[in-house]
C-alpha cells in the first residue's frame, strides 16, 4: 500500500550546480507542433532557456 503522506524524498531541494538558481516559474502556451517538437529534445526545458537567453541577449 502506497504512502499516503508522499514519498519523503520528494521534499528534498532540488539540487543545482548554476551560477544564479532558476527560482521563477513562466508559464506560456505553445502550438501543438512546437510542444511535439520541443518534447522530443534531449532537455526541453533547458533548450528553452538557452533559446529565451540567446533572443534576450540579441535585443540588447
Amino acid at each position: 500500500m502506497p504512502n499516503p503522506k508522499g514519498n519523503p524524498e520528494n521534499l528534498k531541494p532540488i539540487k543545482s550546480d548554476r551560477e544564479e538558481p532558476l527560482t521563477e516559474y513562466l508559464h506560456l502556451r505553445v502550438t501543438k507542433e512546437m510542444k511535439e517538437e520541443l518534447k522530443a529534445k534531449d532537455d526541453p526545458p533547458e533548450f528553452c532557456r538557452q533559446a529565451i537567453q540567446e533572443k534576450l541577449d540579441r535585443d540588447k
